[in-house]
């Protein structure tokens, strides 16, 4: 998908959500447990609850990969049913890969071409060649980890690196590579007040941004900063949504929850 496409889909919608499908068996409702694949029918009901409200969705591979081959298969059952049913959405596979140029090249060719996904999330501390293998799909994208959302990404992320934040060294650094218009980046919400230093950087970049809602991220703020003249964000929004609820009802819920986020960002692209 071109990002071009992603566009109109969000102006379409009147939604830049992204709902991530991370399913953990000792959360989803009991009744489901007692199917052939649970985590598929679970991804499957939440997909037709929300798919009109949201641009994107955002499978997180250890979810799946933790279960071996019976969850791999649930994975690939996941998008094939996606892009069969809703080819206008938006599929990201949150994998975080990064390894050296020939073990890239199969990550990418798993994640891009085998399973057809959109885009895949990439770890940049192994630098260029790590990624550019990711880049050389035409129409698909990768999602550069730049500013994350969790506790230690002030370890290193935020650390002075010959005057400068290494994160923005990493994105400064990003636009040099070959292909880099195909990057997206991820920056997270609790952290809004950095989003006008990378809109310095990268002013009509996709930003996929988690931690809205659960970890405390602002949608308004987010915006505020980091919003440009085609959107270019992706907000994410996982547990919020898709555990609103883990009885019978738990597909309704989530559609009411993710109403909520749309409602909100239809508000905002109106102003």
């Amino acid at each position: 998908m071109t990002t071009t496409q992603l566009v109109q889909q969000i102006h379409q919608k009147q939604s830049f959500l992204c709902i991530g499908l991370d399913v953990d068996l000792t959360k989803i409702p009991s009744h489901l447990l007692q199917l052939e694949d649970p985590i598929f029918e679970f991804n499957k009901a939440i997909i037709e609850a929300t798919h009109d409200l949201c641009v994107a969705f955002k499978p997180n591979t250890a979810f799946y990969e933790a279960h071996g081959l019976k969850g791999w298969q649930s994975l690939q059952k996941t998008i094939e049913y996606l892009n069969a049913n809703h080819p206008e959405i938006f599929t990201i596979a949150d994998a975080k890969r990064g390894d050296i140029g020939n073990t890239s090249s199969m990550y990418a060719k798993a994640f891009l071409e085998d399973l057809n996904f959109d885009s895949v999330t990439v770890a940049p501390y192994m630098g260029k060649d790590s990624v550019e293998p990711f880049l050389a799909f035409e129409n698909k994208h990768a999602i550069l980890l730049a500013l994350t959302s969790n506790e230690g990404a002030f370890d290193f992320q935020t650390q002075d690196a010959a005057g400068e934040a290494l994160y923005k060294k990493v994105i400064k650094t990003s636009k040099t590579w070959k292909n880099s218009q195909n990057l997206m980046y991820v920056v997270g919400a609790t952290k809004a007040e950095y989003f006008a230093e990378i809109r310095k950087i990268i002013p009509s970049s996709f930003l996929l941004v988690p931690g809205i809602g659960a970890q405390g991220g602002s949608l308004y703020d987010v915006c505020s900063y980091g919003m440009n003249e085609d959107v270019g964000l992706l907000i994410n929004s996982s547990r919020a949504i898709i555990y609103a609820s883990s009885g019978m009802d738990f597909a309704e819920r989530a559609r009411a929850e993710a109403l909520k986020v749309q409602q909100e960002m239809a508000v905002i692209l109106k102003t």
